[in-house]
């Protein structure tokens, strides 16, 4: 009777990191499609892939968790460059990605 209580508490626990790793997905995916829209860029394969997970000392002195996570995009259709963010909870802390006004070219090599 003790070890089925202990395999629902687990079963439990793995509920609970799995839910909260996709709401972190979903709130990543929001989060990169709007900054693609701010940016005018288009936004590639329709998802954000997870990266990692690593364990950070919250304000409050507890242990929380950082995901990161990365996705693709597009200034013209051809071109394809990836983004990445890390998120705290649902807080985006770290950025890297289209902004608005930047636009990268494409290398070309001068014929003389």
């Amino acid at each position: 009777m003790p070890s089925l209580i202990l395999l629902m508490i687990a079963g439990a626990a793995v509920f609970a990191f799995w839910n909260a790793a996709r709401a972190a997905a979903e709130r990543a995916e929001v989060l990169g499609r709007d900054a693609c829209a701010a940016a005018g860029v288009q936004w590639l394969d329709q998802s954000v892939h997870a990266t990692g997970v690593r364990l950070y000392r919250r304000e409050d002195g507890w242990l929380g968790l950082e995901r990161g996570f990365r996705f693709d995009y597009s200034y013209d259709g051809t071109d394809r460059h990836s983004g990445r963010m890390v998120l705290r909870g649902d807080r985006l802390v770290e950025f890297v990605g289209p902004s608005a006004g930047a636009r990268v070219l494409p290398f070309t090599s001068r014929q003389d």
